[in-house]
């Protein structure tokens, strides 16, 4: 079985490495939030908003013409489609009723492509909760309509300045200001990374991608399990959502795509299974891009939602004990598939989900193969990198 141990340990990733200040924060999510969130009014509240303000099920969409290019059967499970253009208010309704629950007052958060603080400014909104979102200078240059986004629904938007002012900055950021303020404050962390126990967390209230896509293939397959599923892996959540329900099923095969940047060893990429080893990123063990001596190796991607220099300590165990194949996509290939896609089923994703796309070019498959790809977000806030890009 893949699961937690009792120390917030996946193997040998996992666990909370805090200053001192974020304690009892901690402490108090980890003793409260399992209580909370399998009480039958929270659920009820949950499922509700999942249902009637984010769109639940998202579609499982069978995609005809890129099935005839690749001679399988694709199914895209459209997380595009979800109110805020992506997987990540799954994770922000969940975590704003339990911060409501904690009598948390504010709500501070990172993002890197800007889709996690604009679910969060999101929720913000729809509960009357003071936000802040942190985030690079970088990604607000990249990913502008998002910043407008969040300003518009009432979100403080602070940019990260230091280091490659990228998402691992926004995290430092944001880390740093809630042990400023730990006890009005909830960080909702955006993916499954982070101290205990936010990486279970965010798992748990993503893994509503892998439950509909086994009722959904029920009703379209007649069965419950693809032969495989596919999705991005920056931190991982989009991807631990979809792989959530399969963890223990040996014959579907889980397929995590990184971005490989200008090349897994070009010295711009974030690969991190490819290249990193094991080191403490942001309050948990996990794998890690870093120099002999420790150091933080700068990750590179087009896609800002990719551009993390390590991954969550679910998908570093996963990759650990071989129960999930990670490959790399160049930023070029992801470009090209995420084109693909708009001309052959019209629809343009995200570059974070393109990537998971083109892995098809990278993977082998039989003819008969059933293949769910998530596809996690759409391609609205990327309009500028894909006009920049050019080549369609």
């Amino acid at each position: 079985m893949i699961g937690i141990d009792d120390k917030g340990f996946y193997g040998k990733f996992g666990g909370a490495y805090i200053p001192e200040m974020l304690h009892p924060n901690i402490e108090e999510l980890k003793q409260n939030y399992v209580a909370i969130i399998e009480d039958k009014a929270f659920q009820s509240q949950f499922d509700n908003l999942l249902t009637d303000y984010v769109g639940r099920p998202t579609p499982l969409y069978l995609a005809s013409r890129l099935s005839e290019k690749y001679k399988a059967k694709i199914y895209l499970k459209r997380e595009d489609l979800c109110h805020t253009g992506a997987h990540k208010v799954n994770n922000t309704i969940g975590q704003i009723l339990l911060a409501q629950k904690l009598g948390k007052k504010r709500i501070i958060a990172e993002t890197g492509a800007g889709q996690h603080g604009v679910a969060t400014a999101t929720v913000c909104a729809l509960m009357g909760m003071d936000c802040t979102i942190y985030m690079g200078e970088v990604d607000i240059a990249r990913q502008r309509p998002n910043v407008e986004r969040m300003k518009i629904l009432g979100a403080k938007v602070i940019p990260a300045s230091s280091g490659s002012k990228t998402l691992k900055d926004a995290t430092n950021e944001a880390m740093r200001q809630w042990i400023n303020d730990p006890v009005d404050t909830h960080y909702i962390i955006g993916s499954v990374v982070g101290p205990d126990p936010y990486p279970e967390m965010v798992a748990k209230f993503q893994s509503v991608i892998s439950k509909e896509i086994k009722i959904q293939l029920k009703e379209k397959e007649g069965r419950e399990n693809p032969d495989m599923v596919i999705a991005c892996v920056g931190g991982g959540s989009n991807a631990a959502g979809a792989f959530y329900h399969y963890y223990n099923e040996p014959d579907v095969r889980l397929i995590a795509v990184e971005a490989a940047g200008l090349g897994i060893h070009s010295g711009k990429s974030a690969a991190t299974t490819a290249l990193g080893k094991m080191g403490i990123l942001h309050g948990s063990k996990t794998l890690l891009m870093q120099t002999e001596d420790g150091q933080v190796v700068e990750p590179h991607s087009i896609s800002a939602g990719l551009d993390y220099p390590g991954i969550g300590p679910i998908h570093a165990h996963l990759f650990d004990i071989g129960r999930a194949e990670f490959v790399g996509v160049e930023d070029k290939h992801a470009m090209e598939a995420g084109i693909e896609l708009s001309k052959l089923e019209g629809i343009i994703p995200a570059i974070e989900s393109a990537h998971a796309l083109y892995a098809l070019n990278q993977i082998e498959y039989k003819p008969d193969d059933i293949i769910v790809i998530n596809l996690s977000g759409r391609g609205d806030k990327d309009l500028e990198t894909y006009i920049k890009w050019g080549k369609y």
